[in-house]
């Protein structure tokens, strides 16, 4: 019987989360998984009230058949090759008209090159935001592509999305690989957001000599001011946690080397390609680099000595709290500032408001701030966002505690990489006249490209070395 609403490949963690809130919204879901057994298991998981919503299909052959034409069929496999093996499993099997939609972590670029390759079978593809939680209760949904796909599938990926007072978080952001363009970018806010909470906690062990719990005290604090946000929050308990096997802190026997799975990385990489300031997500990035390296810092401690050393009360809590807001201020200014860099890059048009919107509830990053964000970005998009009114004022606050912050950090020997490139960021973003002017005449000076002059605008200027 070809009764299904929409089909589903890939029942991992995020997968089987996402299957289960499509049933629980109303709407039949065709299931299938490359291994039988784990298709059987998650029948049996969705339990008797949701059975009836479920189809669980052996073959893709029988997962097409379970869809009502024309079909839509969503794939939650990894990202890259996974991806295009799929596709080409699938499409023999699909009619003209059919659509495919990648909800996975993908490269965007990936995704420009499929919906150009798929000929009359459709492809589409969105960004899925909030972990296994989201997926399960209602994620973030970025989407990307033809908009008549889009007309398609709006009403099912709007009824599982998070909702943020009344209103859906998910959006049609525009052509080919828009959606997962800006899931991306959201994933290298995240890198950076976490990155400052992971310095802004071990400021508070290294330098103040907190316990675990001590810190989750302060995060559960701050979880209640303009720093409230899903990741405050989670710090917070993660810091709380004990373990059960030393029944101490269980933060205090996690290995400090962080993984990653190459989104941030693309993010870092997008931007030097379309020459957009990101340098808070790119100290995020390097510093997951560098937690990996921990037999090289271990060596590096022996040789030059440990690093952290007691602040003696060279700053307070509160500094702390002021400069990490400040810190996340410049972060997602960067972060919008890459998108409406790749929006003219692109031709896409997308709509900066709208991104806001959607991370308002169900994605990582959501905070207390997005709010805000949308409405300061409704009122001027092409507007930095760190100079927005009430993020201006904002900043003219705590800019002060994020310099005495990293000041008392660097003379105590403490990295704190994300919160300093978010530091330099402010400084040089506010100084009209900066130092490029010597970049430029040492430029030419070994090489000729000219220079242009700041007192009659004349340009392909060279210095008297030129002969």
């Amino acid at each position: 019987m070809s009764d299904a609403d929409i089909g589903l490949i890939g029942l991992g963690t995020m997968g089987a989360a996402l299957a289960l809130n499509i049933a629980d919204n109303g709407f039949e879901v065709a299931v299938w998984n490359r291994t039988t057994a784990r298709t059987q298991e998650f029948a049996k998981e969705a339990g008797p009230f949701l059975a009836s919503q479920i189809t669980p299909t052996e073959t893709l052959k029988d997962l097409v058949a379970a869809i009502r034409a024309p079909r839509a069929i969503i794939l939650m496999v990894p990202a890259g090759q996974p991806v295009d093996d799929q596709i080409a499993a699938l499409a023999p099997l699909l009619s003209p008209g059919d659509l495919i939609i990648d909800a996975g972590n993908a490269n965007f670029r990936d995704t420009n090159r499929r919906s150009a390759a798929t000929g009359n079978i459709g492809f589409f593809g969105i960004g899925v935001s909030g972990g296994e939680e989201g997926a399960r209760n209602g994620p973030s949904i970025m989407a990307g592509g033809d908009a008549a796909h889009w007309s398609r599938v709006e009403t099912i990926l709007t009824a599982i999305a998070a909702d943020f007072q009344g209103s859906p978080c998910v959006a049609y952001l525009g052509p080919e690989g828009a959606g997962h363009f800006v899931k991306t970018v959201h994933n290298g806010i995240e890198y950076a957001d976490m990155q400052m909470i992971a310095e802004t906690y071990g400021l508070m062990r290294d330098g103040m000599e907190m316990t675990a719990p001590e810190i989750g005290n302060v995060f559960s604090g701050w979880n209640d001011g303009p720093l409230k946000s899903y990741l405050i929050e989670i710090s917070a308990t993660v810091a709380r946690t004990q373990d059960a096997a030393t029944n101490g802190p269980l933060l205090d026997v996690i290995v400090d080397a962080a993984g990653q799975k190459g989104t941030g990385r693309w993010t870092a990489i997008e931007a030097q390609h379309i020459a957009a300031p990101v340098p808070v997500i790119e100290a995020a990035v390097a510093a997951r680099n560098l937690s990996a390296r921990r037999d090289a810092r271990a060596e590096m401690e022996a040789l030059f000595g440990t690093g952290p050393v007691p602040l003696n009360g060279d700053i307070t809590l509160d500094e702390m709290e002021q400069a990490l807001t400040a810190g996340k201020i410049l972060c997602y200014s960067q972060g919008f500032g890459m998108i409406a860099a790749a929006s003219n890059e692109f031709g896409w048009d997308l709509s900066l408001p709208d991104v806001a919107r959607v991370w308002r509830e169900g994605c990582i990053i959501r905070s207390a701030m997005l709010d805000d964000m949308a409405a300061a970005l409704s009122d001027d998009p092409k507007r930095a966002l760190m100079a927005a009114p009430v993020f201006a004022e904002i900043l003219a606050e705590t800019h002060v505690a994020l310099r005495k912050v990293v000041g008392a950090a660097v003379a105590h020997g403490i990295a704190v990489p994300a919160l300093s490139s978010g530091l330099a960021y402010f400084d040089t973003m506010r100084t009209a006249r900066g130092t490029a002017n010597m970049i430029q005449g040492q430029r030419d000076y070994f090489g000729l490209h000219g220079f242009e002059r700041l007192d009659d605008g004349s340009s392909g200027q060279h210095g008297p070395w030129a002969v």
